[in-house]
This record gives structure tokens, C-alpha cells and sequence, in this order.
């Protein structure tokens, strides 16, 4: 008897169905894109350009009036400069309208007057470049009416120039930047550290701590509860905490060592290196193992008993049955976990920002961009720095679904 196979065609009605699977899944192809792809593209974009907080803002003309002076000397003064420090703005022109009552005494290039109405063509303004233009005039009535109109009136500006976010001026000035010297290669062995030490250590505490939790005893649950605490509890506040305790001078650890004769001097936990980095990794590991614990102890207690009875019979040692039973059926798991840790914790940010701001060794990739974008100003170069994390992602994706996922049937 043959085995049913699902309907195959090309017909009007197959067509239908593939149109009617198009509309479903349109919401949720716009919605990543605009989530996922659009804001990627954008930092790929920005990486290409020397872009900087600055340039945010296209080149444009700045213009403020004001009344200057007093008797024969009242005049009215126009301050106008160019918002860009580099790029040059272009096709500049001021237009104003004078109230009744004002009669200008002189009017200086580049500036015409026709009635009311005055205008004025300064072409192109140079990066950084301000003129200055003053306009002697006479008030014929209320003066302080005439100051108050100067004050809170705008004066109409035209004046344009390039934008380096959108042109099609590309540069790899961004890499060649983020390359250069040995920091980035420091920067790089530190998130490496970080990555690798802190994902493999919460995937042991984990594994550990299932096998500790995977027995049937007395308060069970509440134990369960308070491994969940690391992972469950806010950043900011275990962070802090962890500060606190470690701090050279008021910390409860440093107290405590000194006391019992184990250090000769409170030590800087945080502040000096590679001490700084070790305790980032283990505060890493101590925060998300609860993670890992769920994952694995689920996976032990879907794990078939009969296997363990019969290696019970055989004579196998617990350590026996560990390494031979339980750790056969966990690679899968494990090596799920280790792909998401890896990729989470190589993006971590928050976690060393609270505890050390990135300094005593401690930088990463992840404050590394931070710093180019914000505490230097540097966009592009931030964005730089991101593009290379999100390819040392991809490449470490290459490899584990090329070989190790393999391996473990995924």
C-alpha cells in the first residue's frame, strides 16, 4: 500500500493558496524588517562614513538678530555662521521685513533694501565661517516696542550644503581607525577572555548545580527558587551590590580578608588588573548559571531512569554514570546553550559598564563602541566597531553550525 503524499500542482487553486501564504506572512516579514534588517543596514551605512554627534544635523545656515547701541549709534546686528565646522553651505541668503517706524541709515553688502523688505546674498559659507552684519538705523516711536520685535522675530534663511549621512560618499577611514595600533587587538583578547571564560564557567556552575538540585529532598523547591536569584534579580542592583562588597576601603570581603590574616592590605577587586577582569568574569558566571541550571536540569529529568539502573547493576561508579550516561544525552543541550551564551555574553554591555566603566583592563567590544559613539563622539566609528562584532558573531556561527552541530545531531 503507498504511502499518501501531500497535493502537488501548479493550478489555480495551489496558486491561491501560495498568495494567501504571501498576505500571512507579510506582517511578520515588514515587522522584522523594520526591527532586524533596517536598523542593521543603517549601521552598516554609518559605518562607511566619518560621521560624528556634529553631523547629525545637515549643514545649514544659523542666523540671530539683535539691537546693538544706542542715539546715533542704534543699529541692528545679524550674526550668521555655518552649523558645520568642515562642510560648506551654499546658495546662503538672509530675508527680513523692517516694522514702520524704522528708517535705516545705511545699508552695507551684501545687503539690499527695497521698501520693507531687506535681503541679503553671502553665496557660500565655509565650514566654521561667520559674518557679521550691521545695519544702522533710526526708531521713530516706541524704542523698547521696536527692541521687542527685534528680539522675538526670524529672520528667513536659505542656504543648504551636503550631508554626509546621505551622500554617496563612502570612506573606510571608520576601520582603518579601529584597526590601527595595538588597542583593538587588546580590546579584542579581553572580550575573547570575557566570552569564552564567562560562557564555559556559568555552563559548569549550571551543570553542577542540576546535578546537585536533579534528587528529590526536603525544601527542594525554595533551593530552585534561590538559584534563580542572580538571573532574576535587576543589573543595577546586584551590580552595585557586588561594588559595594568588593570595595577596597568599606567592603565587607576586604574587611574580612584582612581580619582572618589572608591579605596584608584591602585589595582593589575592580580597579587593578587582571584581578578587575577576573571579577567581571566571575560575577558573569555567577549571574547568568541560573540560565544554564533551568536548560539542564529540564533535559536530566527527561532523561530515561532504566539506563541508570542498569549501569547500578553493571557496577558503574557514579562518576561513571555521569560521564558515560548523562553527559552523552546533555551535549545536545549544552551545546545549544553555548552557542546563545557565547553570542550574549560577547555582546554584553551593561554588566562591566556598572562594574568597572570599562577601565583596569576591563574593556570590551561591546564599551568599546560606546565610547567611540558617545564619549568621543564618533559615530562612524562606533558603528565601525559594531559591524566587526557582528561579523566575529557570524564567523563563530560558521564554525559552530559548521562542525560542532554537527556533531551533536542539531
Amino acid at each position: 500500500m503507498s504511502s499518501a503524499t501531500p497535493p502537488t500542482g501548479t493550478g489555480a487553486l495551489a496558486k491561491r493558496e501560495a498568495r494567501l501564504a504571501w498576505a500571512l506572512l507579510a506582517p511578520t516579514v515588514i515587522s522584522v524588517s523594520l526591527v532586524v534588517i533596517l536598523p542593521l543596514l543603517a549601521i552598516i551605512w554609518i559605518s562607511f562614513k566619518p560621521f560624528t554627534l556634529s553631523d547629525l544635523r545637515p549643514p545649514a545656515p544659523v542666523v540671530r538678530e539683535s539691537l546693538r547701541g544706542s542715539g546715533d549709534d542704534l543699529r541692528i546686528e545679524y550674526r550668521l555662521r555655518n552649523s558645520s565646522q568642515k562642510i560648506a553651505v551654499e546658495g546662503v541668503t538672509l530675508s527680513d521685513v523692517l516694522p514702520d517706524g524704522v528708517a535705516v541709515r545705511e545699508i552695507v553688502e551684501p545687503c539690499v533694501l527695497e521698501g520693507r523688505d531687506l535681503f541679503c546674498d553671502f553665496g557660500t559659507l565655509d565650514g566654521g565661517q561667520r559674518e557679521r552684519i550691521r545695519i544702522p538705523v533710526t526708531v521713530d516711536g516706541d524704542l523698547q516696542a521696536f527692541e521687542d520685535f527685534v528680539e522675538e522675530s526670524e529672520p528667513r534663511l536659505t542656504g543648504s550644503g551636503p550631508n554626509v549621512l546621505t551622500n554617496l560618499e563612502f570612506s573606510l577611514e571608520n576601520f582603518a581607525r579601529v584597526f590601527d595600533g595595538s588597542e583593538f587587538w587588546g580590546v579584542l583578547w579581553v572580550t575573547l577572555f570575557y566570552t569564552v571564560f564567562g560562557t564555559i564557567g556559568a555552563l559548569v556552575m549550571g551543570l553542577f548545580a542540576a546535578l546537585l538540585l536533579n534528587k528529590s529532598f526536603r525544601g527542594q523547591g525554595f533551593i530552585r527558587g534561590l538559584y534563580l536569584f542572580p538571573y532574576v534579580a535587576p543589573v543595577i542592583a546586584v551590580a552595585f551590590t557586588w561594588v559595594t562588597l568588593f570595595d577596597p576601603f568599606s567592603g565587607s570581603a576586604n574587611a574580612l580578608l584582612v581580619q582572618m590574616g589572608l591579605s596584608s592590605e584591602p585589595i582593589n577587586f575592580f580597579g587593578e588588573r587582571p584581578l578587575a577582569l577576573i571579577m567581571v568574569t566571575v560575577f558573569e558566571i555567577w549571574r547568568y548559571f541560573p540560565l544554564s541550571f533551568l536548560f539542564i536540569l529540564a533535559r536530566m529529568q527527561s532523561i530515561d531512569s532504566s539506563m541508570y539502573e542498569a549501569a547500578d547493576m553493571d557496577g558503574a561508579s557514579p562518576f561513571q554514570k555521569f560521564w558515560l550516561l548523562s553527559i552523552p544525552q546533555l551535549l545536545g543541550i549544552l551545546s545549544v546553550l553555548f552557542l546563545l551564551r557565547f553570542i550574549w555574553t560577547f555582546n554584553k554591555f551593561d554588566d562591566i559598564f556598572l562594574l568597572t566603566g570599562g577601565n583596569a583592563g576591563t574593556r570590551t567590544l561591546t564599551v568599546n563602541v560606546y565610547e567611540q559613539a558617545f564619549a568621543i563622539s564618533n559615530i562612524g566609528a562606533g558603528a565601525a566597531v559594531a559591524i566587526v562584532i557582528l561579523v566575529c558573531l557570524i564567523a563563530f556561527s560558521f564554525v559552530f553550525f559548521r562542525f560542532i552541530s554537527r556533531e551533536e545531531g542539531l
